[in-house]
């Protein structure tokens, strides 16, 4: 079984994020929703109260082959402002590990150079923040280890994606039913 960890901040876009830990466990993925705080409850970007699994502190990440950050402000800027998350990006980058922002997110990985000389996409305004990468306006894009997502209207798809790396296009495909993808109707 694969393992991914998402990422919640005060401040994240609740969908972005809820959405994709909701098709991943139900693919299959074991999914560790980390709080980037020294506490579990965060305050979503629309006013949701939302208790992770773990605080950032408490959470193991050695076993995670894929760590996720939503999208949302001022999510995506605490969630750049905090050093721990930016060192653990780094060494999944090092270590040739997924990983995947969505909408705003994608500025975190284009400020720790992540994104330069690779394809992402973004929410649009924030394409100057992704380095040397190429903006390509694509609801989903993947270069390699990193995958990346226009907005909250692509999260499905973004978190389909996911599945078919994590878990293989069969269980990705047999989700897409599942879960009434305007695709398969």
């Amino acid at each position: 079984m694969s393992k991914a960890t998402v990422f919640i901040t005060d401040g994240t876009e609740e969908v972005e994020c809820l959405t994709t830990v909701d098709i991943l466990r139900r693919s299959g993925v074991d999914v560790q929703l980390v709080a980037v705080s020294d506490k579990r409850e965060i305050l979503s970007s629309h006013k949701v109260l939302i208790t992770a699994d773990l605080a950032f502190d408490e959470a193991s990440y050695d076993d995670s082959d894929l760590l996720f950050l939503p999208g949302g402000m001022p999510g995506t800027l605490n969630l750049d402002a905090h050093e721990g998350l930016k060192c653990l990006l780094k060494r999944f980058a090092d270590e040739d590990k997924y990983i995947s922002a969505v909408c705003a997110a994608p500025s975190v990985l284009g400020n720790l150079g992540l994104l330069d000389g690779k394809r992402a996409t973004c929410f649009p305004g924030f394409e100057d923040k992704l380095g040397t990468a190429t903006y390509t306006a694509e609801g989903v894009t993947r270069d390699g280890k990193i995958i990346t997502g226009r907005g909250l209207g692509f999260s499905v798809d973004l978190a389909l994606e996911l599945v078919k790396i994590l878990e293989g296009e069969e269980k990705a495909s047999d989700m897409k039913v599942r879960i009434q993808h305007p695709d398969t109707v």
